[in-house]
């Protein structure tokens, strides 16, 4: 990339994902593969499984809501537990499992994945009625990633 980019809410573009709306911020076409960015109103019910990447690194900043992290483990119950708030930047490496989930009714969120190609797996499933991962686990494992575990039901005490 030879020159710098500068996208406001609402520049990027838009597409289906499952039952939501997500707005491409920045695409890994757009700097040559580095980075991928999305941001997205994440519902309680948009909590994806615990899960682990195996090519990229990836961050999340809470713009609004607050979002409670599970980190650690390959079991729900055995994950560190971090609450984030408006303005926390959280990092996820590589190999690390992981999963998010709003504790209010709904987060804005930005995620960003280094480099970007898992975009190429969130634009491929497109519309439906409700979110169905495990549908989906081997073209998940194509991008590197790996379920572990269901995704939270419903914010858990820490």
């Amino acid at each position: 990339m030879s020159m710098a980019l500068v996208r406001n809410p609402g520049g990027g573009t838009f597409y289906r994902y499952y039952d939501s709306v997500q707005e491409q911020v920045v695409s890994a076409s757009e700097t040559q593969g580095v980075v991928s960015v999305l941001r997205l109103t994440m519902r309680q019910a948009d909590a994806p499984p615990l899960h682990t990447h195996s090519r990229e690194d990836e961050s999340w900043v809470v713009l609004s809501g607050r979002v409670r992290f599970w980190v650690g483990s390959a079991s729900l119950d055995d994950c560190d537990v971090h609450d984030a708030e408006p303005g926390a930047y959280v990092f996820g490496p590589r190999s690390v499992p992981h999963t998010f989930q709003p504790l209010t009714a709904t987060a804005d969120m930005l995620v960003i994945n280094n480099p970007g190609a898992i975009e190429g797996y969130f634009r491929s499933i497109g519309p439906a009625d409700a979110r169905q991962d495990t549908d989906h686990a081997g073209l998940l494992a194509r991008y590197g990633v790996t379920l572990l575990d269901a995704p939270p039901t419903r914010p858990r005490p820490s």
